[in-house]
This record gives structure tokens, sequence and C-alpha cells, in this order.
């Protein structure tokens, strides 16, 4: 037997704490690395021009979609704030401003488009009126539901910074900045932890609103903690825990269709954001979203399919059967999918598409759930071969 001694064991002792620091160190380096491209949210430059342009020419899908947006009382440049408040309360039992800031986000989003898609400044002037007065009077979410007020409310916030910032120079930094705050210091505190205790539509809503607050504020480290949890993290609101199978039943198929359609929209946007930021999150598991989406397309169009009982992360949310609750009842959630993985990636998504071609033109998403509009936002011509991965016609 070999004896190692004292200074030896120390050596292995030292070696076996020490070793994880070198990956460590890695990765928090390739975070603080991180170069974002901007605006690069849901909406790049050229997805702006893309919209602009062929709206100008009266081409369609995108002239339909754009009266969808226009006509929507959101979309107003005259909007009356409804807000702002110092706290923001969302819960079943008392809820205070959620409704406030869910609808003065919609309008600051919603105007914010108008203004890169028409040039109009009346526009421009309302978004960053909303995003002024919310940034210098918010200080605090809470209630029992406080990470989907602040996931859901606060994605229409960030979006509609992300936009004003990087087209209209008249918003001035000392404004952009104060609005960084806000996010920083009053919509992401609620989201920050996720919600692993709920169903897998809440860590959704948390992990596409840190996401975007991470690349708004250049901010690598939020950024890649949302990508992180989208891959490997224990709740529900992982992609493999909420796409449970290959079938592509999710975690809340069980449940009813309204949630299940709004965590699956929740996780594509967040992959539309590292899309845009060289982020292939689309892709991940032999493409588990997809499946997701074709298999609940194709259940609320009328056909049937597969289940398995299941049980989620937590254990409390047991399911025998698939829920015939809200079966028929689309979502604006399909043109963006479907526009990827059929247009982007040459991938086909048959029953997506049958699903965005029943609503066509996608109009506005219930609450603040989703940017909606999606035919004027997301559809494009076919841009990548079959078996690409698409990243490289960005």
């Amino acid at each position: 037997m070999h004896f190692l001694g004292l200074n030896g064991w120390l050596a292995i002792f030292l070696v076996l704490i020490v070793s994880p620091a070198p990956v460590l160190a890695q990765a928090t380096n390739a975070a603080a690395s991180r170069v974002f491209a901007h605006p690069g949210l849901l909406h790049t430059r050229a997805d702006l021009e893309r919209m602009r342009q062929r709206v100008a020419a009266g081409q369609e899908p995108w002239k339909s979609g754009f009266e969808k947006l226009r006509d929507d009382r959101c979309s107003r440049p005259d909007w009356k704030l409804n807000g702002p408040l110092e706290v923001v309360t969302r819960s079943s039992v008392n809820s205070s401003g959620n409704g406030q800031m869910m609808q003065d986000g919609n309008a600051a989003y919603q105007n914010a488009l108008m203004w890169c898609v028409t040039g109009n400044e009346a526009h421009a002037r309302k978004a960053v009126e909303i995003l002024d007065a919310w940034s210098g009077t918010l200080k605090k979410m809470d209630g029992r539901d406080v990470q989907l007020s602040a996931g859901l409310n606060g994605f229409k916030f960030v979006n509609a910074a992300e936009l004003m910032r990087h087209t209209y120079p008249a918003w001035k930094p000392a404004e952009a900045a104060r609005c960084a705050r806000m996010l920083k210091e009053a919509v992401y505190p609620p989201i920050m932890d996720f919600a692993t205790f709920a169903n897998g539509n809440w860590d959704a809503a948390c992990m596409k609103t840190m996401m975007a607050i991470g690349v708004f504020c250049d901010d690598g480290e939020l950024f890649e903690r949302a990508a992180r949890y989208f891959r490997t993290g224990k709740g529900n609101g992982r992609l493999t825990h909420y796409v449970i199978n290959a079938a592509g039943q999710a975690q809340e198929s069980g449940r009813d269709q309204q949630h299940t359609q709004l965590g699956l929209a929740l996780l594509a946007e967040t992959c539309e954001i590292a899309w845009n930021q060289g982020v292939d999150l689309y892709g991940e598991s032999d493409n588990r979203l997809l499946r997701g989406f074709e298999y609940t397309a194709r259940y609320n169009l009328g056909q049937d399919v597969p289940f398995e009982a299941c049980v989620d992360t937590t254990g409390k949310y047991r399911h025998k059967q698939i829920s015939a609750d809200g079966r028929g009842t689309l979502r604006p959630v399909f043109e963006m999918v479907w526009n990827h993985y059929q247009s982007r990636r040459g991938l086909p998504a048959p029953f997506t598409r049958q699903a965005a071609d029943k609503l066509r033109p996608e109009g506005s998403a219930p609450y603040s759930d989703h940017p909606g509009f999606g035919t004027l936002l997301f559809s494009r011509l076919p841009e990548a071969p079959a078996g690409s991965t698409g990243l490289e016609s960005k």
C-alpha cells in the first residue's frame, strides 16, 4: 500500500475543493463577455424592416396582420394611462394595480410596434410616456400570484423598452436607465427564483421575462440563468418537464387546453429571444417544443392524441386523461412557432400550421399573456433548407 502522508492527502483535498472553480469561472466569464444584439428580444432590426416594407407595399398576410394591430384599442397614440402605481398586487383574494399595469404594458408594447412599422412619432411618444410613468413610480410587485404578474406584465414593458431604446433616439438615456432599474428592482425580484411550486406556465413566465431583462440590461448572467433553467431547471417549466414525452404531451394537457397553450407559448417566446441572440433553444431535445405544439394543435383541431397518466415535479398535479376543457379554442400563439420550424428551419409542422391558418390573421392575445398579432410580427418567407441550424441565415 502506498502511503501519501499528510501533505499528499492535503494536496488531494485542495484539488477536490478547488477544481470546480475554473469551470465556474469559465461560465461566469462567458456570461460576462456575452455581447447582445439590439433590438434583440422578440424582434430584430431585420424583423422590423421586413414588417415595415411589406406593410408599406400592401403585401399579404402582413397587410391584414397590421390591420389587426392598428385597430386594437391598445395601439392608439391617444391611449389614456391606467396607472402608474407604486405597488402592484396579483392575488385570487386581492388584486390591486395588476389590471392597470397589464393594460398599460400592452399599450406601451403595441405603440412601440406601431412606431416601428409606420414611423408615426405619436406612437413613439406614447410608448415612452407609459414607460417613463411606470419606471418613475413602480417600487414593488407582490401577492400570491406575483410570479405571473411580474412575468406576464413585465414582459410587455421590457419588450417596449427594448424597441424604443434602439429605434427612438429621442428617448433620453437617463430615462431608459431608470426603466432598467425598475425592471431589475421591481420586476426581477419576484421571478428570480422561478416558481417551482406551481404548474409549468408559472416557471415559463419567469424564464421569458428574466431572459428579456438580461438582454435589455446587457446582463449576461440573467440571460444564462434563464437559458440554463430552460434546459435543466427543477420545476415544471423546464422544457422536458413541460413537454413530458416525445409524443408531445404537456404537463398541463390533463388540466385544460388554455393553460397548456399558455405554457407552450411562453416557452416559445423564450426560444425566440434566445434565437435572436444566437442560441438555439428551439432545437433542444430533438425539437421537443415542436412536438408539444403539434400534439396540442392536433388535439385542439379535433383529432385524437395518445395520453399517458402522469404526475408533475411537485407531486401535486396528477392527470389520468387529457382534458377537454377549452378544447378547440385556439390562442394566437401558433404563427411564431410555425414560422420558426417551417420557414426558418424547413421542418414540417402541419398541425401547427393548420392552427395558425385557422386564426389568421392573428389578433390580440388574452390579457398580457402573449404578444399576439403573430401574422404581422412573425410571418416570413422560407429561409433555411431542411436540416440546417438556421442560425446561418440570421
